[in-house]
Formats: C-alpha cells, structure tokens, sequence
C-alpha cells in the first residue's frame, strides 16, 4: 500500500451534487442539470440514473425516463468556483496535480509521506472527508501505480468510493472486463473488436501484442499495455489546453441569417470571456453548426496574429455563417479557438487600424461587466439576444 501513489480523484455527479447541497429538499429526489427541451443532460444524480439518464442525452429522452426529474439550469460560474476550490486542497498535498475536467484530476503523491507524515492512501482518505465536510459534496478516489489504473479504481465503488488497485492484481481484476472498460474504447472501437473476436480484456491478453498492432496500429499497441494494466503516461501539472470554445442549443431550430448572428455574437462573447479568463488567444477559429436533422458542420478558418476579441470572433465567424445558412435551419451553434498562445496584447493592424480602438473599447467594456455585472455593458445585438433567449429559454450547452 505504501508504494503505490498515483490517484485520481473525481466528484460524484458534481453539478447535482452542488445544487443538492444548495436545496436540501432535493436530496431524494432525482436532479437532472440541463435545459430545454432541445438541450442536452450535463449531469444527472445518481437517482436519476437509476431510470436511464447520462450525461450528454437528448432531454426529452432524460424527461421520458424520468419524468419526475427537478431540472435545474447549469450554474456554471458555482460549480467553476467550487472545482478550483477543491483543486487548490490538492495542490495542498502535491504540486503534481493534472487537471482532467472541472471535477477531476490526477494526483502523484511520490514523496509526500516525508513532508505529511503520512503514506498517500492516508492523505486522500483525510481528503476524501475534508472534502465532505467542507464542500458538502463527496469525491470517489482512486489509488494504484499508474494512470489507468487509478481512474479504474476511482470507478469501481462510486459514489463515495475508495479503492486500491495494486499493479500484480491488475491482470486477473481486468481480464473478464469488456473491452469499452478501457478508456479510449468507444462503441464504435468496441463493436469493431467484437467482430474480430476480442469480447474481454482477457482475449487481448490472450493476444500477441504484434497482432494487436498489426491490426490496430498504435491503438492495438495501447490496448496490449492496458489490458495488462501497464500505463506510463505520467501525471503532468503543466498538461496543455488545446482549445476555448462555447455553443448553445436553440429551442426551435433557426434558419434566419440575422437571428443566427444575434446567436453568434452571443457564444463569441462567451468563448471570448473563458478565454480571457485562462489568459489564452487563439489563431484558429472554428464554427460549429448542428442541423435540425443533428448533421454537425465545422467551418475553419486561421488568422494572422491570435485574438481572444469578442469582436474578432464575430467578425470572422460571420463570414463563415453566412456560407453555410442555405444548409440549415439549425439546433446549435458554437464558436472556438485553436492553435492557442499566451495573450500578449492586441495586435494592431495596418489594413484596419480602427481594431486597435475597438479593442480598447471591449477591453474597457470587460472591465465595466467584472465591476457592475453582466448587464451593465451591452450591446444593441447582445440585448436583442438576451431578450429573445430569455422567452425561448435556451440552454448554453457548455
């Protein structure tokens, strides 16, 4: 027990969780995070899992499979001060904390128990109980010697779970699993390797590992490392963000180009704040379009110099839009930024050297929002949008 020190640690259904502790009178009664008939199920409690709700379901199916279900809309500035809160009582016990989501991470205590006086199956069970106490929410942990393995034990006895995995009792614990228990394998990946007759982790044991990857590639070489347990990937404090992003799902799907851009400019504000946020700019700008018949498009195109600028985003994107409206009406619409660097400033360009006042006037407008409140900068579009959102009562979907 003493040797092994990586885990992972992630809340049980965490957005419900927060509103639970929030409304105590919810406590036996299934909560489901969401909105609109149209949106998506960002979490369920466990109750309500009980009938058949996840995560990312249609909502009018989670309302069908529970239609008792409290519905709460996400509040995600909570649960985002609630995970950083959580992650700095980690950072507490090891400087070597990856963050995987808002609500969990991998933690590698090696050579902690000198500065704690404790072994690392110790410091997370205090953890475990500070975090209840609190937070009023609890943590399923994880412990073993490697990555895969602590995220498997973190999902063995959850919700309020802890388990151990040691590393020589991996084999046997994982051979009569299914293949989708590996992480990596999705459905699609799993029905393919049914067909080539690996049911269970213990027919890609029973494997040679050249045949998995003749067959797979670097995914069959993978799978051979992880079906015996073996993971090297190391738990990294600095892991890299690799995009910014932000959509929504409409209540009625929308063909109209002038209604779309009021959506637009919405979900850009709202990319632009998350990325100013983490101090981040992007060159790569994508568009994301999902149609009433759920076809998803992306349209993607690079910029010069990175922007984090609402006003840039919608500039872009625009342009974008306005090529792909004959292919809708839409269901949602979500603007990102890729190819990502620290912000530096705001570029100045010598074709449109008006960017640099506009820049200043967004800049200044963030500034105003962060003293006064949402409400007390916006624009004609950006009001027009709020309005029209709140009598159609859409859902930000992420």
């Amino acid at each position: 027990m003493s040797d092994l020190a990586i885990a992972h640690i992630d809340c049980d259904a965490f957005y419900a969780a927060i509103e639970k502790r929030d409304r105590p009178e919810l406590k036996h009664r299934p909560v489901i995070i969401g909105g609109g008939q149209r949106g998506v199920v960002a979490t369920a409690c466990y109750i309500a899992r009980l009938d058949g709700v996840h995560s990312a379901q249609p909502m009018f199916k989670a309302l069908r499979a529970c239609p008792d279900a409290v519905v709460i809309k996400p509040d995600f500035a909570k649960y985002s001060a609630v995970g950083r809160a959580i992650r700095e009582r980690m950072l507490a016990l090891t400087p070597l904390v990856e963050p995987v989501s808002i609500d969990e991470a991998y933690l590698d205590l090696s050579g902690t128990a000198r500065v704690h006086g404790a072994i690392p199956a110790e410091l997370l069970l205090r953890l475990q109980k500070e975090i209840e106490r609190d937070f009023g929410i609890t943590v399923s942990v994880g412990l073993s010697s490697n990555k895969f393995l602590a995220k498997t034990a973190s999902e063995i006895d959850k919700p309020r779970g802890f388990a151990v995995i040691a590393p020589e009792d991996a084999p046997g614990m994982l051979a009569p699993r299914p293949v989708a228990f590996i992480h990596g394998v999705g459905r699609q990946f799993a029905a393919k390797l049914a067909r080539d007759g690996f049911e269970t982790i213990g027919d890609l044991q029973a494997a040679p590992a050249r045949r998995l990857v003749k067959a797979y590639g670097e995914m069959g070489q993978m799978l051979h490392e992880r079906a015996f347990g073996r993971d090297n990937r190391p738990v990294r404090a600095d892991r890299e963000r690799k995009s910014v992003s932000a959509e929504t799902t409409f209540s009625n799907d929308i063909g109209d180009i002038t209604t779309l851009e009021d959506r637009l400019w919405h979900v850009c504000v709202r990319t632009s704040d998350r990325a100013k946020e983490v101090g981040l700019a992007g060159r790569a700008i994508t568009l994301k379009l999902k149609t009433a018949g759920f076809r998803t498009l992306t349209r993607r195109t690079s910029l010069h110099e990175p922007t984090q600028l609402a006003r840039t985003l919608f500039d872009v994107t625009r342009s974008l839009l306005a090529r792909s409206v004959p292919e809708g009406p839409f269901r949602l619409i979500g603007v990102g930024i890729a190819d990502l660097s620290p912000a530096i400033g705001d570029a100045v360009d010598l074709i449109d050297p008006r960017i640099a006042k506009r820049a200043a006037a967004e800049r200044a407008a963030d500034l105003a929002r962060a003293k006064f409140g949402d409400g007390s900068v916006k624009t004609g579009r950006a009001a027009r949008t709020d309005l029209e959102r709140a009598r159609d009562k859409e859902k930000p979907s992420r």
